[in-house]
């Protein structure tokens, strides 16, 4: 009996399945190197340089914003209060 040929098999990289598998990380390491790269070149500060004026601005500001909402406060707890007869 005549034996069938054997296929001869391929180097890793001729083999599409490989490269499917491989392309996931690698896309990975490319986008975490271009992430680092825009965050070097552009820093965003986390705390301004004037928090502590803007601190004291936002102070001087918020009893305004409480007097303002005064009256619909009332009328909310006029509403909750039960009716007297």
């Amino acid at each position: 009996m005549p034996q069938a040929p054997s296929p001869t098999s391929a180097p890793w990289w001729r083999h599409g399945h490989v490269w499917l598998l491989v392309a996931g990380p690698a896309a990975v390491v490319v986008a975490g190197i271009a992430t680092f790269v825009i965050a070097l070149s552009s820093p965003d500060p986390v705390v301004a340089e004037d928090y502590y004026r803007r601190g004291i601005e936002i102070g001087r500001a918020q009893p305004a914003a409480d007097k303002a909402l005064l009256p619909a406060q009332q009328g909310r707890n006029h509403a909750a209060t039960p009716a007297r007869r």
